[in-house]
């Protein structure tokens, strides 16, 4: 499928509407069933389409409107994996003060976050996010995104120790099962005639930028992370290449989208430091694209991306949890200057981060998300015309 320079896409997530909202807390208490549930997310995506396609994204997704969040959706997709509130995670945290003491930074309440955790042997009891496809297939012609989670983030999510270590001794043990689990969803994927797979995988920056419990994550899922950050990053890099692993040139492209938080609209709580500790990993890394924040200074400087040369960068270029719209000339303005790293035909563009991340905490709304992809759509088309 052919596509213009400079193709526009987002990162995943998308405000969800009340309907949506009262339906997932309707369904987890038992009040609606699934099907019900379902019909409610069906107009929600449909909505959530037709705006990326008013707009004019050249990628879309599903906006994952079935979703709780990025990754504790899993939980009713695997067997043996059981969701715990982050309040309930405390029981099973040796440091109970230093991991409240995290809970409080991130400004979020114990109680309003949820986490998967391994239970007993996991497998998939239905496809992770073939369905979703699937239904968006029926609804637009356009190139499709279908996000993740990475194999690291579930690992070190899933892997609590009281809970899991029966079944797996170590989150080495568990990591077997998730890389099976996640090859077995990408081969669905990829057979379907998914466009774009993008595996997340936020928690590689807090390795890096995190001084203070740096074993701890914004994300929650880090109870597992070892002290040597070296030793943690050559573990991910391992685990996507082993999920990737002779899945490229199938005609489905595969990124690996690294942020620093998107947890809340505070900047100066949020995670900064450049990519450049990372990028000796993300060379390593055997996938099509690197899809990275770099519409705040937080991210530091662009120049580090031409050590990507060959891979293709999704820029991010505007920034989902602010309500001021950035203006055309500014995003064309960082898009050339990314053009000064890598070659033109290997940027996309897209904001920093998901919309929506947590259903319960938007990091916007969906007329300042519209508004934003706007600007971000009127962009590109001025990269088109003077960068040919």
């Amino acid at each position: 499928m052919s596509l213009p320079l400079f193709p526009t896409t987002v990162v995943g997530s998308w405000p969800r509407t009340r309907e949506v909202l009262v339906g997932l807390r309707e369904k987890r208490a038992g009040r609606i069933t699934d099907e019900e549930f379902q019909k409610i997310a069906d107009q929600a995506t449909l909505d959530c389409l037709r705006a990326q396609e008013e707009v004019g994204l050249d990628i879309v997704s599903d906006g994952e409107q079935r979703r709780d969040n990025f990754i504790s959706f899993v939980a009713e997709k695997l067997d043996n994996v059981k969701m715990l509130t982050v309040s309930e995670l405390l029981d099973y945290v040796e440091d109970k003060a230093g991991f409240e003491e995290i809970l409080g930074a991130l400004d979020v309440p114990a109680y309003s976050l949820s986490n998967p955790a391994a239970v007993g042997k996991i497998k998939r009891k239905t496809s992770l996010a073939l369905d979703e496809y699937e239904f968006l297939r029926q609804h637009t012609d356009r190139p499709i995104k279908i996000a993740l989670p990475g194999p690291y983030l579930l690992t070190r999510s899933m892997w609590v120790e009281g809970l899991s270590a029966a079944t797996y001794p170590t989150k080495e043990s568990l990591a077997e099962d998730v890389v099976r689990i996640l090859r077995e969803e990408l081969e669905d994927l990829i057979k379907a005639g998914v466009f774009f797979i993008q595996l997340d995988e936020p928690v590689l920056t807090e390795l890096v930028f995190t001084q203070k419990n740096a074993n701890r994550t914004f994300m929650c899922g880090a109870l597992t992370a070892k002290a040597d950050k070296e030793e943690e990053l050559r573990f991910a890099t391992d685990l996507i290449n082993q999920v990737v692993d002779d899945m490229r040139g199938r005609g489905t492209l595969i990124g690996v989208h690294i942020c620093r938080g998107n947890w809340s609209t505070q900047e100066d709580v949020l995670l900064r430091g450049p990519y450049s500790p990372l990028i000796p990993y993300l060379e390593q890394m055997d996938v099509d694209q690197f899809i990275l924040e770099y519409a705040t200074p937080r991210a530091g400087e662009l120049d580090v991306i031409k050590s990507l040369e060959g891979k293709q960068l999704g820029l991010g270029i505007v920034n989902p949890r602010t309500e001021e719209i950035e203006s055309i000339e500014q995003l064309v303005e960082r898009g050339r200057e990314a053009a000064n790293f890598l070659a033109p035909e290997h940027i996309f563009l897209n904001p920093d981060c998901g919309f929506g991340t947590f259903a319960q905490r938007p990091m916007n709304s969906i007329e300042n998300a519209k508004q934003k992809l706007k600007v971000m759509v009127e962009a590109a088309k001025r990269l088109r015309q003077q960068i040919d």
